[in-house]
Protein backbone atom coordinates (compact mmCIF):
# COMPACT_ATOMS: atom_id res chain seq x y z
CA UNK A 1 0.00 0.00 0.00
CA UNK A 2 1.36 3.41 -1.01
CA UNK A 3 1.28 6.42 1.28
CA UNK A 4 0.78 9.61 -0.66
CA UNK A 5 3.11 12.55 0.15
CA UNK A 6 0.29 14.57 1.73
CA UNK A 7 -0.56 11.69 4.06
CA UNK A 8 3.08 11.21 4.97
CA UNK A 9 3.34 14.91 5.78
CA UNK A 10 0.24 14.69 7.99
CA UNK A 11 1.61 11.68 9.85
CA UNK A 12 4.94 13.41 10.41
CA UNK A 13 3.21 16.59 11.59
CA UNK A 14 1.13 14.68 14.13
CA UNK A 15 4.24 12.89 15.36
CA UNK A 16 6.07 16.23 15.74
CA UNK A 17 3.15 17.71 17.68
CA UNK A 18 3.09 14.69 19.99
CA UNK A 19 6.83 15.05 20.61
CA UNK A 20 6.38 18.73 21.40
CA UNK A 21 3.57 18.07 23.88
CA UNK A 22 5.27 15.17 25.61
CA UNK A 23 8.80 16.01 26.77
CA UNK A 24 11.47 13.35 26.53
CA UNK A 25 13.21 14.71 29.63
CA UNK A 26 11.95 16.50 32.75
CA UNK A 27 13.74 18.40 35.50
CA UNK A 28 11.97 19.13 38.78
CA UNK A 29 12.81 21.35 41.74
CA UNK A 30 11.09 21.11 45.12
CA UNK A 31 11.55 23.40 48.11
CA UNK A 32 10.23 22.82 51.63
CA UNK A 33 10.86 25.72 54.00
CA UNK A 34 8.42 25.97 56.95
CA UNK A 35 7.58 29.56 57.85
CA UNK A 36 8.19 30.92 54.36
CA UNK A 37 5.48 31.92 51.88
CA UNK A 38 5.20 29.61 50.07
CA UNK A 39 6.48 26.98 52.50
CA UNK A 40 6.30 24.29 49.82
CA UNK A 41 6.48 24.41 46.05
CA UNK A 42 7.39 22.19 43.14
CA UNK A 43 8.43 23.17 39.63
CA UNK A 44 8.65 20.71 36.75
CA UNK A 45 10.11 21.69 33.38
CA UNK A 46 10.16 19.59 30.22
CA UNK A 47 12.77 19.82 27.48
CA UNK A 48 9.99 21.16 25.25
CA UNK A 49 9.85 24.31 27.42
CA UNK A 50 6.50 23.48 29.03
CA UNK A 51 6.29 23.54 32.80
CA UNK A 52 3.97 23.19 35.78
CA UNK A 53 4.05 24.78 39.22
CA UNK A 54 2.38 23.83 42.50
CA UNK A 55 2.66 25.75 45.75
CA UNK A 56 0.90 26.52 49.01
CA UNK A 57 1.55 30.24 48.57
CA UNK A 58 -0.90 32.73 50.07
CA UNK A 59 -1.93 36.19 48.86
CA UNK A 60 -1.48 37.39 52.46
CA UNK A 61 -1.32 35.95 55.97
CA UNK A 62 -5.12 35.80 56.26
CA UNK A 63 -5.81 34.09 52.94
CA UNK A 64 -6.14 30.40 52.23
CA UNK A 65 -3.29 28.49 50.56
CA UNK A 66 -3.23 28.58 46.77
CA UNK A 67 -5.38 26.30 44.65
CA UNK A 68 -3.59 22.92 44.58
CA UNK A 69 -4.20 22.63 40.83
CA UNK A 70 -0.88 23.19 39.03
CA UNK A 71 -0.18 26.36 37.07
CA UNK A 72 0.96 25.66 33.52
CA UNK A 73 3.57 27.91 31.92
CA UNK A 74 6.02 28.19 29.05
CA UNK A 75 9.68 29.08 29.44
CA UNK A 76 11.75 31.22 27.12
CA UNK A 77 14.15 29.21 24.98
CA UNK A 78 17.11 30.88 26.70
CA UNK A 79 16.07 29.75 30.19
CA UNK A 80 14.96 26.29 29.00
CA UNK A 81 18.38 25.77 27.43
CA UNK A 82 20.18 27.03 30.55
CA UNK A 83 18.29 24.62 32.80
CA UNK A 84 19.09 21.52 30.76
CA UNK A 85 22.68 22.58 30.14
CA UNK A 86 23.25 23.12 33.87
CA UNK A 87 21.66 19.76 34.69
CA UNK A 88 24.16 18.09 32.35
CA UNK A 89 27.05 19.97 33.96
CA UNK A 90 25.76 18.82 37.36
CA UNK A 91 25.94 15.20 36.09
CA UNK A 92 22.17 14.96 36.42
CA UNK A 93 22.42 15.27 40.22
CA UNK A 94 24.38 12.10 40.81
CA UNK A 95 27.27 12.05 43.27
CA UNK A 96 27.71 14.44 46.19
CA UNK A 97 25.51 17.52 45.87
CA UNK A 98 24.95 18.72 49.46
CA UNK A 99 27.88 20.36 51.23
CA UNK A 100 27.29 18.24 54.33
CA UNK A 101 28.27 21.16 56.53
CA UNK A 102 26.26 21.64 59.72
CA UNK A 103 27.25 25.28 60.39
CA UNK A 104 25.32 26.67 57.41
CA UNK A 105 21.96 28.37 57.96
CA UNK A 106 18.93 26.32 56.96
CA UNK A 107 17.44 27.79 53.79
CA UNK A 108 15.00 24.97 53.16
CA UNK A 109 15.20 21.39 51.95
CA UNK A 110 15.71 21.46 48.20
CA UNK A 111 15.42 18.54 45.79
CA UNK A 112 16.50 18.49 42.16
CA UNK A 113 15.48 15.54 40.01
CA UNK A 114 16.05 14.51 36.41
CA UNK A 115 14.12 11.94 34.43
CA UNK A 116 14.35 10.65 30.88
CA UNK A 117 14.22 7.21 29.28
CA UNK A 118 17.73 6.40 30.52
CA UNK A 119 17.97 8.20 33.88
CA UNK A 120 15.91 8.78 36.99
CA UNK A 121 18.10 10.64 39.47
CA UNK A 122 17.66 13.14 42.27
CA UNK A 123 19.53 14.89 45.06
CA UNK A 124 18.35 16.67 48.20
CA UNK A 125 20.38 19.46 49.77
CA UNK A 126 20.32 22.56 51.95
CA UNK A 127 23.38 24.17 50.41
CA UNK A 128 25.46 22.87 47.53
CA UNK A 129 29.02 23.93 46.66
CA UNK A 130 28.46 22.69 43.08
CA UNK A 131 28.33 25.80 40.87
CA UNK A 132 25.83 24.38 38.37
CA UNK A 133 23.50 23.33 41.20
CA UNK A 134 23.75 26.80 42.72
CA UNK A 135 22.79 28.34 39.37
CA UNK A 136 19.86 25.95 38.92
CA UNK A 137 18.67 26.74 42.43
CA UNK A 138 18.75 30.45 41.64
CA UNK A 139 16.86 29.96 38.36
CA UNK A 140 14.12 27.85 39.96
CA UNK A 141 13.74 30.15 42.95
CA UNK A 142 13.44 33.10 40.57
CA UNK A 143 10.80 31.20 38.60
CA UNK A 144 8.84 30.56 41.78
CA UNK A 145 8.97 34.29 42.56
CA UNK A 146 7.67 35.17 39.09
CA UNK A 147 4.91 32.55 39.23
CA UNK A 148 3.76 33.65 42.69
CA UNK A 149 3.50 37.19 41.32
CA UNK A 150 1.62 35.79 38.34
CA UNK A 151 -0.89 34.11 40.64
CA UNK A 152 -1.41 37.36 42.55
CA UNK A 153 -1.74 39.40 39.37
CA UNK A 154 -4.42 37.05 38.03
CA UNK A 155 -6.41 37.45 41.24
CA UNK A 156 -6.02 41.23 41.43
CA UNK A 157 -6.84 41.67 37.75
CA UNK A 158 -10.19 39.97 38.36
CA UNK A 159 -11.10 41.39 41.74
CA UNK A 160 -8.91 44.35 42.75
CA UNK A 161 -7.34 46.15 39.77
CA UNK A 162 -5.90 49.00 41.83
CA UNK A 163 -3.75 46.48 43.73
CA UNK A 164 -1.91 45.56 40.52
CA UNK A 165 0.28 48.65 40.63
CA UNK A 166 2.17 47.72 43.81
CA UNK A 167 2.98 44.19 42.65
CA UNK A 168 4.05 45.28 39.17
CA UNK A 169 6.29 47.97 40.65
CA UNK A 170 7.95 45.37 42.87
CA UNK A 171 8.36 43.05 39.88
CA UNK A 172 10.16 45.80 37.97
CA UNK A 173 12.51 46.30 40.92
CA UNK A 174 13.29 42.58 41.04
CA UNK A 175 13.77 42.45 37.28
CA UNK A 176 16.35 45.24 37.50
CA UNK A 177 18.12 43.28 40.25
CA UNK A 178 18.07 40.13 38.12
CA UNK A 179 16.14 38.09 40.68
CA UNK A 180 12.64 38.00 39.20
CA UNK A 181 12.99 34.90 37.04
CA UNK A 182 11.81 34.22 33.51
CA UNK A 183 9.03 36.72 32.77
CA UNK A 184 7.94 34.53 29.85
CA UNK A 185 6.41 32.21 32.46
CA UNK A 186 3.84 34.90 33.38
CA UNK A 187 3.59 36.57 29.97
CA UNK A 188 -0.09 35.67 29.52
CA UNK A 189 -1.33 37.59 32.57
CA UNK A 190 1.01 40.51 31.84
CA UNK A 191 -0.40 40.71 28.32
CA UNK A 192 -3.95 40.67 29.69
CA UNK A 193 -3.15 43.59 31.99
CA UNK A 194 -1.26 45.53 29.30
CA UNK A 195 -4.20 45.21 26.89
CA UNK A 196 -6.99 45.97 29.39
CA UNK A 197 -8.29 49.53 28.94
CA UNK A 198 -10.02 49.34 32.34
CA UNK A 199 -6.59 49.23 34.04
CA UNK A 200 -4.90 52.59 34.66
CA UNK A 201 -2.28 53.56 32.08
CA UNK A 202 0.71 53.65 34.44
CA UNK A 203 -0.03 50.06 35.48
CA UNK A 204 -0.45 48.91 31.88
CA UNK A 205 2.87 50.56 31.05
CA UNK A 206 4.62 48.61 33.81
CA UNK A 207 3.25 45.35 32.42
CA UNK A 208 4.56 46.29 28.96
CA UNK A 209 8.00 47.14 30.32
CA UNK A 210 8.20 43.82 32.12
CA UNK A 211 7.30 41.99 28.94
CA UNK A 212 9.92 43.93 27.01
CA UNK A 213 12.52 43.18 29.67
CA UNK A 214 13.42 46.83 30.05
CA UNK A 215 15.85 47.70 32.86
CA UNK A 216 14.88 51.05 34.32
Amino acid sequence: MKLYPALLLTVFSLWAIAQDRHPSATISFTLDFPGANPSHYQLSVGDNGQGSYRSDGQLDQQSEPADPAPLQFTLSEEVRSQIFDLAQRAHYFTGKVDSGRKNIANTGAKTLSYQDEHRNTKATYNYSPVASVQQLTSIFQGLSTALEFGRRLSYFHKYEKLALEEDLKRMEELQREGSLGDVQAVASVLNEIANDSSVINVTRARARRLLAGEKR
